[in-house]
C-alpha cells in the first residue's frame, strides 16, 4: 500500500472517530434541571386542615420546588414541575403559562404544574376562600407571597431550560403499601387490618419512575409518583411530609441529582397510621426504598420523542343549597361551613352568584412512542388511575393535583356515596355547590381519551 493510500485511510479513520460521537448523539434527549427553595420567610397560614387556628411556626424543613426540562430529538420540549403546595390554583397556573408563553414559546401542553398536595405548605391566594379565619393583614402576606411564588415558578423554570444538555432516559414502575383507603377503613383500625391482612377497598401502590442519566452514568433527575395523601404530619411546622422526606433522602443517595415527587390519584388515600415525625420518615424512606430499588435493575429505555396535548374539560356542577339551607348553615356558629353559606348567600341574594361549567384541565404525554403520561387537575380518587389503567394500558401513568386543584375529583361510586370526597370538601374549596353533576366520571375520562386519540393522530 503505498504511502498516499495509507495517508487517505488514515484520515478517513480519523474523519469517522469525530463524525461518530456527532452522530451517535443525534436521536438523543436533552434535560435541564433547577431548583429553588419556598419556605415563606413570613408566619403566614398553612393550608390544608381547618382546625388550624394560626399560622406557621417555623419547619421541619425546607418546602421546594423542582423542575425538570426535557427536550426531543426533533427539539419539542416539555417542563415538569414539583412543589412542596397543598395545590396550584387556577390563577396562579394562568399567570405561570402567560409568563412562559411570552418569554420561551411555551404552550399549555408542554408544562406540568405538580403539587405534592403536604398539608404543611402554605395557603395560596384564590384558594381556600373561607376555611380560615384570616384577617386583612394576613391576606395580604398571602397575596404578597403568592405573587413571589408565581415569579419564582417561572424562574427556576427558566433555569431549568438554560440547564440542557445530553441525557438518556428510562423507565420502570417500583411498589409501595403503605397508603391505605380512609373510606373503607376506619383509621384506629388499621394496624390491626395490616398485621392481619385485611385492609379493604380500592388502592393503587405503584411507584412508576422516570430516571434521567447523564452520559457517564450518573442520575441527573429521578421524578417518581404515588397514589396516597401527604397528610401524615398536622404541626404547625413548614414540612413536605412523607414526599419531602423521601425526595431529600433520594437526592442525599444520589449526589447532584434532582429528585420529583409528583402526586397520584390520591384523593381517597392517607398514610396509616400518622401524626408524628418518625412515621412520616417512615413513609418517605419506604417510598425512597421502592424508587432505589427500581433505579438499581436494569431500566426500560424511552426513544427521543415527546408528544404533548392539553385540553380543558367542561365539568358540570349541582345547583347550591337552597336559600333557606343556607341561612340556617348561616347562623351556625362560627366555622368554614358557616362562612361559606354566608358568602354563597350573599352572592344569590345579589344574583352575583353564577354556576357554569368548570375549566377542568387534563393533559396528556406520549414518550418515547408508547409511555402514556396522563394528568388531571384537582384531589382525584383512586378510581380514575384504576379504570384509566384498564382502559389504556397497564404501563400508563396518571398523575392528579396538576396544574390546577380546585376541588375533588370524585367517581360517580364516591359521588353516590357521598361523604367528603363526594361531597363535602366542595365547600372547603369555596365552589358555589356542595357536588358536581352525577356525570362528573364520565366527562374526565372521555376528556382523556380524546386527548389520547389526538396523541395517536
Amino acid at each position: 500500500m503505498s504511502t498516499i493510500h495509507r495517508s487517505i485511510l488514515a484520515l478517513v479513520f480519523i474523519q469517522g472517530m469525530i463524525t461518530f460521537p456527532i452522530l451517535a448523539a443525534e436521536g438523543t434527549w436533552k434535560a435541564g434541571t433547577a431548583h429553588s427553595v419556598i419556605t415563606p420567610k413570613k408566619a403566614i397560614w398553612m393550608a390544608g386542615y381547618g382546625s388550624r387556628t394560626a399560622p406557621a411556626e417555623g419547619k421541619q424543613h425546607d418546602l421546594m420546588i423542582r423542575v425538570l426540562a426535557l427536550e426531543d430529538a426533533a427539539g419539542k420540549r416539555g417542563v415538569i414541575l414539583s412543589s412542596d403546595t397543598l395545590g396550584i390554583p387556577q390563577s396562579m397556573y394562568d399567570e405561570v403559562c402567560t409568563l412562559l408563553k411570552s418569554r420561551y414559546g411555551l404552550e399549555r401542553s408542554q408544562i406540568m404544574l405538580n403539587a405534592s398536595h403536604t398539608h404543611c405548605g402554605p395557603v395560596l391566594k384564590g384558594a381556600l376562600h373561607d376555611i380560615y379565619p384570616v384577617n386583612d393583614e394576613q391576606l395580604r402576606d398571602i397575596d404578597e407571597y403568592s405573587k413571589w411564588l408565581t415569579t419564582e415558578i417561572v424562574s427556576t423554570i427558566g433555569k431549568g431550560l438554560d440547564d440542557l444538555q445530553p441525557v438518556t432516559v428510562s423507565r420502570g414502575v417500583g411498589m409501595a403499601e403503605f397508603a391505605v383507603n380512609r373510606r373503607t377503613n376506619r383509621e384506629p383500625d388499621v394496624p390491626v387490618l395490616r398485621e392481619q391482612n385485611q385492609l379493604v377497598g380500592p388502592v393503587d401502590h405503584t411507584v412508576p419512575v422516570l430516571a434521567v442519566k447523564r452520559p457517564d452514568g450518573t442520575l441527573k433527575a429521578v421524578v417518581f409518583t404515588y397514589a396516597c395523601h401527604n397528610t401524615t404530619l398536622s404541626f404547625q411546622k413548614w414540612c413536605g411530609d412523607y414526599a419531602g422526606f423521601a425526595q431529600y433522602a433520594l437526592e442525599d443517595r444520589y449526589p447532584n441529582s434532582t429528585a420529583m415527587f409528583c402526586m397520584g390519584c390520591g384523593a381517597d388515600q392517607n398514610p396509616l397510621p400518622r401524626r408524628t415525625v418518625e412515621l412520616c420518615q417512615e413513609y418517605g424512606n419506604q417510598l425512597t426504598k421502592a424508587v432505589g430499588a427500581v433505579l438499581d435493575q436494569p431500566l426500560v429505555p424511552v426513544k427521543s420523542s415527546l408528544e404533548m396535548r392539553h385540553a380543558f374539560v367542561p365539568l358540570a356542577m349541582d345547583p347550591p343549597p337552597s336559600l333557606a339551607q343556607l341561612q340556617k348553615m348561616a347562623a351556625e356558629p362560627v366555622s368554614y361551613t358557616q362562612r361559606w353559606a354566608s358568602r354563597l348567600m350573599k352572592g344569590l341574594e345579589s344574583n352575583s352568584i353564577r354556576l357554569s361549567d368548570y375549566s377542568y384541565p387534563v393533559q396528556a404525554w406520549r414518550l418515547g412512542g408508547d409511555q402514556l403520561w396522563i394528568t388531571l387537575g384537582g384531589e382525584v380518587v383512586v378510581d380514575f388511575s384504576l379504570r384509566l389503567k384498564a382502559e389504556l394500558g397497564e404501563q400508563t401513568w396518571i398523575t392528579a393535583y396538576s396544574n390546577d386543584v380546585m376541588a375533588y375529583i370524585p367517581s360517580k361510586r364516591v359521588l353516590l356515596e357521598g361523604g367528603y370526597e363526594g361531597q363535602s370538601s366542595m365547600m372547603v374549596y369555596g365552589l358555589p355547590t356542595e357536588r358536581w353533576s352525577p356525570d362528573v366520571e364520565e366527562r374526565v375520562i372521555n376528556g382523556v381519551h380524546n386527548l389520547v386519540r389526538s396523541l395517536d393522530r
